[in-house]
């Protein structure tokens, strides 16, 4: 299994971004996928989850109202739409997958890290002042 995000740039503060994150290959037939953020020299943060059938969402404080999660099963394509960026926005973002699906009912479980099998490598976003 392989999780490739893209997207990732430099935008300024206030701009949009769209990050991508295509997987490849079998996981269990329905499961849930996030989103968490890293910035150097801190703890991975979650950021967003979206449940196997895009009904159920969980996401951040921080980001509640500002980014939008998604998924597209044809394209095997999952998403983040940022809008408003701030500079508190900057890190390292990674798509996450392979989640119970079940667990969107538990969101304090999907924001946690060991809830989910697999990550991608991550794509870095840059937001500037």
């Amino acid at each position: 299994v392989q999780l490739v995000e893209s997207g990732g740039g430099v935008v300024q503060a206030g701009g949009s971004l769209r990050l991508s994150c295509a997987v490849s290959g079998r996981i269990m037939s329905s499961y849930a996928m996030a989103w968490f953020r890293r910035v150097p020299g801190k703890e991975r943060e979650f950021v967003a989850a979206i449940s196997w059938n895009g009904g159920r969402t969980h996401y951040a404080d921080s980001v509640s109202g500002r980014f939008t999660i998604s998924r597209n099963h044809v394209q095997n394509t999952e998403y983040l739409d940022m809008n408003g960026l701030k500079p508190e926005d900057t890190a390292v973002y990674y798509c996450a997958a392979g989640a119970a699906d079940r667990l969107l009912l538990q969101p304090e479980v999907a924001a946690s890290t060991e809830a989910y099998s697999y990550w991608g490598q991550g794509t870095l976003v840059t937001v500037s002042s």
